[in-house]
């Protein structure tokens, strides 16, 4: 049975990802950062059935990688897809008062994370050199809307990121792919009180791209309700 990493997977996108893995009949390796996340995310879930949390710090360098290391030691399930994300600062700081310090904060949760765990898993698949191994990202609207100039820099970095990976792996055994929300997904219970995309439904997304293998170095655009099941994909990058 096929199994997906997640990287960021007790926010309201992981929990998305880990919904859109079990209903595609695969299993979640779900790296959490304590307990506590742990047990919030099977209250989301429903389920601690096909899933398997670890602890780390995934904004920490070396924190994928230790899974990555557990992995392959035989210490946890060997897994065949990535789901990456990680970030979740979402300061509205205008950008002439953004510190230094605000600034590097930001890019360590919202893009660092997300790089460091591409670096760790990448090798891992590529080693693994199963066919069916994808890696994909999510990326938010705030890097082309600049309303949030901490969050949109950040988000910027990971657009670059991500034309970067769908170039390097065209014609690698990991199908890349970068999953760009224009709306604001929040898991079930918080979505119904605020009118807000439920990360049930954006769960689609995700299991359309896991079902696809056409689907590959592309975006995936998800701006609306309608974009959820017919999937919008350009290819990347645009020359």
């Amino acid at each position: 049975m096929e199994t997906v990493l997640i990287v960021g997977a007790t926010g309201n996108i992981g929990v998305s990802a880990a919904k859109a893995a079990l209903s595609t009949g695969r299993q979640v390796l779900a790296i959490v950062r304590n307990s506590a996340s742990a047990a919030k995310l099977f209250h989301h879930l429903g389920t601690k059935e096909g899933v398997t949390t670890v602890e780390a710090n995934v904004c920490s360098e070396t924190g994928v990688q230790e899974v990555i290391d557990q992995v392959e030691a035989g210490k946890l399930p060997a897994f065949q897809h990535v789901f990456s994300a990680a970030g979740g600062e979402y300061s509205a700081t205008p950008l002439l008062e953004l510190s230094t310090e605000e600034l590097r904060h930001g890019m360590t949760v919202n893009f660092e994370s997300n790089f460091w765990a591409y670096r760790a898993s990448v090798p891992y698949l590529l080693k693994q050199n199963d066919p069916r191994s994808s890696w994909t990202v999510c990326t938010g609207a705030q890097g082309d809307i600049g309303a949030r100039a901490g969050p949109a820099l950040t988000q910027g970095a990971l657009f670059s990121m991500s034309n970067a990976a769908c170039r390097d792996n065209e014609k690698t055994n990991v199908r890349f792919n970068e999953l760009y929300l224009y709306a604001r997904v929040e898991v079930d219970e918080v979505a119904a009180q605020n009118g807000t995309m439920k990360a049930s439904e954006f769960a689609k997304s995700y299991a359309g791209i896991l079902s696809r293998p056409e689907i590959r170095s592309c975006r995936v655009s998800v701006c609306g309700p309608e974009d959820l099941e017919d999937l919008k994909y350009q290819k990347r990058p645009i020359i």
